[in-house]
């Protein structure tokens, strides 16, 4: 059954391309809110129209600058449970602090934890989020979470290369141990060979590659991860593949945070094409080998499915 009186979707600075694509989907117009700063940094939030009752959505990736996303994201929340909305629902393509999971260190703080707490005191009632750094942090939160893939539409794009140049030496490549299962899915649903990447950690910034687990000699590598950040990992995972024979390599993530030496490294890397999709703006970032892939569809679909109170269930399937 539909909410009283209809669906609005809002932005805030992080991602407004996407949030437009969606709502071109969804064939309404972007809600009206004004995000800007005070001259002190401080952030300021209104919603410029009448939401009470209404079904809100919220779309913010908490990507760099990460504070003043998740700062936005909170007020808008705030403002919104103020203003009487009838369900406000977090859509957070990319949700940031998520690698720090669970104390891996003493004294040390569960970030992803705190964040989550703070989205639901703000007054969020659910969260629709896609490829989390660790599947787990949904329990984080004591309200609804979505969690969605954004694996079919980076198969769908493997597929159609294959397809095309008519290639059967596919192997997909796991740039170390714990992303090994993601890798299998890819393998399985490409019909394509497995390989994992056997390194070490030498350091905070560095990492030793030992082996490679399966084989790439002679075959076109495809290495999947869910984020790239500063590229060290993805960067010597290709160059592992290249050492051991691979003719060309992929690279594929959902999350391009491309942070610090990131670009200079990919370009440099032998990498045939960089695949990534729009949770996270690409803008200034771009290079020649890159290639952005729209998850607005999915979303905008998972939407319409929480609006209408319809099974969300099926675009969980990554």
């Amino acid at each position: 059954m539909a909410r009283s009186k209809g669906i609005k979707v809002f932005a805030g600075n992080s991602n407004p391309a996407l949030a437009k694509a969606i709502c071109r989907i969804l064939e309404i117009p972007l809600g009206q809110a004004r995000i800007e700063k005070f001259p002190d940094g401080e952030i300021d939030v209104k919603i410029e129209e009448d939401i009470r009752g209404v079904d809100c959505f919220f779309i913010q990736s908490t990507c760099p600058p990460v504070n003043d996303n998740i700062m936005e994201m909170l007020l808008f929340a705030d403002a919104a449970h103020r203003a009487s909305a009838e369900r406000i629902t977090a859509v957070v393509p990319y949700y940031g602090y998520a690698r720090k999971d669970r104390k891996d260190e003493g004294r040390v703080p569960i970030s992803a934890k705190l964040v989550a707490n703070c989205m639901v005191q703000a007054g969020f009632d659910r969260v629709l989020t896609m490829d989390l750094h660790a599947a787990q942090i949904q329990g984080f939160f004591d309200i609804p979470v979505d969690h969605l893939y954004a694996a079919p539409v980076i198969y769908g794009y493997f597929r159609d290369i294959r397809k095309r140049s008519g290639d059967k030496n596919i192997t997909i490549v796991a740039p170390d141990v714990g992303r090994s299962k993601v890798a299998r899915g890819y393998s399985k649903r490409l019909s394509a060979g497995l390989a994992i990447v056997d390194k070490r950690r030498v350091s905070g910034e560095e990492t030793e590659v030992l082996d490679m687990i399966g084989k790439v000699e002679g075959q076109t590598c495809v290495i999947i991860d869910d984020m790239i950040a500063t590229g060290g990992s993805i960067v010597d995972a290709a160059k592992a593949c290249k050492k051991f024979g691979a003719n060309e390599i992929y690279v594929a993530c959902t999350h391009p945070v491309f942070c610090g030496p990131a670009v200079d490294r990919i370009k440099s890397a032998p990498i045939q094409e960089c695949v990534v999709t729009d949770t996270i703006p690409m803008e200034g970032k771009e290079f020649p080998t890159l290639r952005v892939l729209s998850v607005a569809e999915l979303l905008a679909e998972a939407i319409r499915r929480i609006h209408f109170s319809e099974s969300v269930s099926l675009l969980f399937k990554g």
